[in-house]
């Protein structure tokens, strides 16, 4: 995996496809901030509430590194090319996608029971200059699929399995998929201050044996009760090593 610098951020990051990042880290003197919302707010809205805060930290806007999102539904293949097209939009006017290569790291998945009327933002993350500065990342959201393959249906993990075993396999490349784009970052889940698993699925006939046995819950599991962003994706990760963290 390409981990590549984003100067003018203060982090490297791991390079995925057009969208989004496979993660972030701090560069050296640097360190991620973690904001979270009270409530979702509307990608417009949220841009605009993002530009005031990160100006506000007395930062450029290319200091974001990060955001997780929520949607009203999974997307449709089409649907969702659609929609990251609209998103990477204001990531041109701010100077952060080329319009080739995101440095942004994601997440984006839909709550099953009250989800917002349209794609929101739940939290974002920026870096902020910090001489004393523990190192800190923020590694993208993955499903049971692996990107960059034109699209996920032909290479879903166990596609319509959600038995049981299915959800087992799925848990498994999405666990691998956390470690390897940590791995290229430097990290593992020792690291971690935060995992986050989004799933409608039951976990807990291999809650101990396949995540908490490999350390990703060392610093507790936060299970959302939500699909990941795509029809036919049932199980989504993401994980972030940061310790400077608020709620607006």
């Amino acid at each position: 995996m390409s981990v590549l610098p984003f100067k003018s951020g203060g982090y490297r990051f791991v390079e995925g496809v057009f969208q989004y990042s496979a993660g972030v880290a701090a560069e050296p003197g640097y360190r991620i901030v973690r904001v979270q919302f009270r409530a979702p707010v509307p990608l417009e809205e949220g841009f605009r509430r993002i530009e005031r805060i990160v100006t506000a930290a007395g930062r450029p806007l290319t200091a974001f590194c990060a955001c997780e999102l929520r949607s009203p539904a999974p997307f449709t293949e089409a649907g969702f090319t659609a929609f990251n097209k609209i998103y990477v939009g204001t990531l041109e006017r701010w100077n952060i996608f080329d319009g080739k290569t995101n440095p942004i790291a994601r997440s984006n998945v839909c709550p099953a029971i009250a989800p917002p009327p349209e794609p929101s933002f739940h939290a974002f993350s920026y870096t902020e200059a910090a001489t004393d500065a523990e190192p800190s990342f923020v590694i993208a959201g993955s499903g049971e699929a692996p990107e960059g393959r034109g699209n996920y249906r032909d290479h879903i993990v166990s596609l319509g399995d959600v038995s049981p075993a299915g959800i087992r396999e799925k848990a498994r490349f999405v666990l691998g998929e956390m470690e390897r784009r940590m791995g290229a970052l430097g990290f593992g889940w020792k690291d971690t201050t935060a995992a986050q698993l989004y799933t409608i699925h039951d976990i807990h006939p291999f809650l101990a044996d396949e995540i908490v046995r490999r350390g990703a819950a060392r610093a507790g599991l936060t299970w959302h009760y939500n699909r990941p962003p795509v029809v036919d994706l049932e199980y989504e990760m993401d994980c972030r090593g940061v310790s400077v963290e608020r709620v607006v």
